[in-house]
């Protein structure tokens, strides 16, 4: 088991270095052919922050490891608004702005609703079995297309806020094919050796696939989300802190969900609804936050309270299972 936690271990670590090398590189060479720092914010490094999800959940999928794609988007989810928020929070208390509280946060407790009724086909529907089809892989990525466009249009009103959005550096064609190409082969091999070793240290320690996805995966893949927020919170920028945890939380359920179930119908085992439960209520919770105490401010106490919950609950599902 040693074995397989360091190779988990070395895994999340070139994922993550995996997608640093595939944004640097594709970014440099969108800039080559004049796409704005705009587009390539809102495509090419959006998309780099979600990469560790969608590789694994992309290996699982095809696999059949449908705890593993739950158990990780989930986990990551509340992981991103319990752990990070609650950390960050502590750091300097969260202020952002209107749009993020009247819009992004209630948008990520929809992609939640969606989810909800597109997964528990039995609860709603007396089906036989829950799933997340194909189709409903297509309607989630109908709804990221929506979002995509809600974002453009909101940065495409506010010129400073677009200028920001990245910082493209240039680099020759080698060097671009280079970051380009290890960034994929990196996400490849890094996804491929998450999912193996969390399969078989799941099987070695005698836990559920689900537990490893909610914990251990979950907490990996959201790394690059942890070291954008905690960044951007001793920088004082809360808007970034909050935006990419909020922002994160709706491209995976939209696009990771919908893009893994597009590849395979995904089974959905109702214990995942207690997960579903909590990550509705503590995006409720931080919307509720804006107008108390600091109005349209995450409060350190408020952010404390995040973070001790999601520690308790943690707790209590690693306690159930030895």
């Amino acid at each position: 088991m040693l074995i397989s936690s360091l190779l988990l271990v070395a895994g999340l670590a070139i994922l993550i270095v995996g997608a640093n090398f595939m944004v640097e590189g594709a970014s440099a060479l969108a800039k080559k052919f004049n796409i704005s720092n705009l587009a390539i914010g809102l495509t090419v490094v959006a998309f780099g922050t979600s990469a560790p999800e969608l590789v694994v959940n992309t290996f699982a999928a095809v696999q059949g490891h449908e705890d593993i794609v739950f158990g990780n988007v989930l986990g990551s989810n509340n992981f991103n608004l319990f752990i990070i928020l609650g950390i960050t929070g502590l750091i300097t208390p969260l202020a952002v702005q209107s749009s993020t509280a009247w819009k992004e946060i209630p948008i990520s407790f929809l992609a939640i609703i969606i989810l909800f009724f597109l997964v528990n086909d039995v609860m709603l529907w007396g089906s036989e079995n829950s799933s997340l089809s194909s189709i409903d892989g297509i309607i989630l990525l109908v709804f990221f297309a929506l979002f995509l466009y809600y974002v453009y249009m909101q940065l495409k009103t506010d010129s400073s806020q677009a200028e920001e959005v990245v910082k493209v550096p240039a680099y020759s064609n080698l060097k671009m094919g280079i970051f380009i190409a290890g960034g994929l082969g990196g996400l490849v091999l890094g996804g491929n050796l998450v999912v193996n070793n969390a399969i078989e240290i799941a099987e070695s320690l005698g836990i559920s696939q689900k537990i490893i996805g909610l914990t251990v995966v979950a907490a990996g893949t959201s790394l690059p989300e942890l070291a954008t927020s905690v960044v951007a919170a001793l920088k004082k920028n809360a808007d970034i802190a909050v935006g990419n945890i909020v922002g994160s939380n709706i491209f995976n359920i939209f696009l990771i969900l919908g893009a893994s179930s597009v590849l395979a119908p995904i089974g959905f085992s109702p214990g995942f609804n207690m997960d579903i439960y909590i990550l509705a209520g503590g995006t409720l919770f931080l919307f509720l936050a804006m107008f108390t105490g600091g109005r349209k401010k995450l409060d350190r106490w408020e952010a404390a309270l995040l973070l001790i919950f999601y520690l308790a609950y943690t707790t209590y599902l690693v306690m159930q299972e030895l």
